[in-house]
């Protein structure tokens, strides 16, 4: 004997009420994607403005009428100014030379790498400007 065809309608299909579990899991794994390229974009930013303070103080610095001190404090100044006072506390200047015998201004700035938002560990950040002394 031939049996009807079943229908597709009238089947329930086993995955029934998976929606909401699927939107809960697709939905906090989108969030937390886009929580993560924000703070990536955030660390950049503060890598890349630190890495401008650094090489501004020590441009500064170089100049005929200015010293080590003069480069560290500008450094710091722009620092805090952009970032933060926790971000232009621990600012060095010192004169390098480089193998072809030039004579360098460098300054060095470590800051804290932020992890979320601006908190994060002390000192693990460091970035450093350089430039030549006439």
């Amino acid at each position: 004997m031939l049996r009807p065809p079943s229908h597709r309608w009238d089947v329930r299909p086993i995955e029934a009420g998976s929606a909401p579990a699927d939107f809960v899991l697709v939905g906090s794994f989108l969030t937390v994607l886009f929580l993560a390229i924000v703070q990536l974009t955030l660390v950049l930013h503060v890598r890349n403005t630190l890495a401008d303070a650094a090489s501004s103080g020590a441009r500064y610095g170089a100049l005929a009428d200015r010293g080590l001190s003069d480069a560290s404090g500008r450094a710091a100044e722009l620092a805090r100014a952009a970032l933060g006072p926790a971000f232009g506390s621990d600012v060095t200047a010192a004169r390098a030379t480089t193998a072809h015998g030039t004579s360098l201004l460098e300054v060095r700035v470590r800051a804290p790498l932020p992890l979320v938002g601006f908190v994060g560990p002390p000192g693990v950040l460091e970035v450093s400007g350089h430039a030549p002394v006439p």
